[in-house]
């Protein structure tokens, strides 16, 4: 999978694409709550492979940390190591951006995932988009 920064209205269209079929299609998240306000002024981040988009995710930066958004992949491409290449992808441009530490919103099915790349939780549970989630944090090295 190449990973690359959405720069062009394709690219951003095409993590648009991926984010709905995830989060509004599969997980019935509100459209009206998947694409926000930070969309305009977030990092996107999308994956290809093969010319077509499969992964993508976007980054803020906020309470002197990177926050790790809207991290999604295709069903057809998951079980494959495209999550833990983006949040890797993730990483890095927080780190080039001067921050230490990574902070994310996690759907509680995907806890474990984000345990094996670093992450703590450290927030009790809580309902985002009808979708229980926790608070994880990572010190970047």
């Amino acid at each position: 999978m190449k990973i690359r920064q959405a720069t062009t209205s394709k690219e951003k269209d095409d993590a648009y694409s991926v984010r709905t079929i995830v989060f509004v299609k599969e997980q019935h998240v509100p459209p009206e709550i998947e694409i926000d306000e930070y969309d305009e002024t977030a990092i996107h981040l999308i994956g290809y492979e093969n010319d077509e988009p499969i992964a993508a995710s976007r980054v803020r930066f906020t309470d002197n940390c990177g926050k790790l958004e809207r991290i999604c992949v295709l069903h057809n491409q998951r079980g494959k190591s495209r999550g833990s290449q983006m949040i890797k992808a993730m990483e890095s441009l927080i780190k080039e951006n001067g921050y230490k530490k990574a902070k994310l919103n996690a759907q509680t099915h995907a806890i474990e995932f984000y345990r094996r790349l670093g992450y703590e939780v450290v927030s009790d549970e809580f309902m985002d988009a009808g979708i229980p989630h926790v608070t994880m944090v990572k010190t970047l090295t």
